[in-house]
């Protein structure tokens, strides 16, 4: 996994409630345990409608999806943020999240926002207005805001140790792999 660093992106805008991760990455794609390919896949039974947010023009290189309420709910199923970061997001912007979603998606390099209804409508209403719209995320300061000059900003919460894992790039193995020399040198003081 490679380290959590601060970014200015636009954003792609699909702010439905209750997107499963059957939605995300239909289960007939869940075969292989290969990352590779899963971009292709995401919201694989939805992309055919017409205007679909992540194929129109101005979604092209966005980093953030904003979604509605209860996004990732659903199976748990990793294949939903590896396909969601396979596709070049790094950060989904919702009002909620499901558990298991949220928990999958840090341990795989992608960070979940979660705004209170006062910022989500906010971030909302200004990407709404402006589809060039440029977003700061700041995973350090847990703040995400309008990237123009003296835009607001808003606050989100995370959990500590999902937070230290993002920034340094590890998952939970590489975090345990970090103390190796110092577990080596337990081991070798035990009879």
């Amino acid at each position: 996994m490679t380290r959590f660093e601060s970014f200015d992106s636009t954003a792609v805008l699909y702010p439905l409630d209750d997107i499963d991760t059957d939605q995300i990455i239909p289960a007939r794609f869940l075969k292989g345990t290969d990352k590779a390919g899963l971009a292709e896949r995401l919201f694989a039974d939805l992309r055919d409608q017409p205007g679909f947010p992540l194929l129109v023009p101005e979604a092209r290189g966005a980093k953030i999806l904003i979604a509605g309420n209860n996004f990732g709910c659903g199976s748990s199923r990793e294949h939903a943020p590896w396909a969601l970061h396979a596709w070049g997001l790094r950060a989904i912007i919702a009002r909620s999240f499901a558990d298991i979603f949220r928990q999958n998606a840090t341990k795989n390099g992608l960070l979940p926002i979660a705004l209170d209804d006062a910022a989500y409508a906010r971030v909302l209403a200004a990407r709404t207005a402006d589809p060039a719209l440029v977003l700061h995320v700041d995973l350090p300061a847990q703040r995400v805001a309008l990237a123009a000059a003296n835009a607001p900003s808003f606050d989100f919460a995370i959990d500590p140790f999902a937070k230290h894992c993002l920034i340094h790039g590890v998952d939970e193995l590489g975090y345990l792999l970090g103390f190796a020399d110092r577990i080596a040198a337990h081991e070798r003081r035990q009879p």
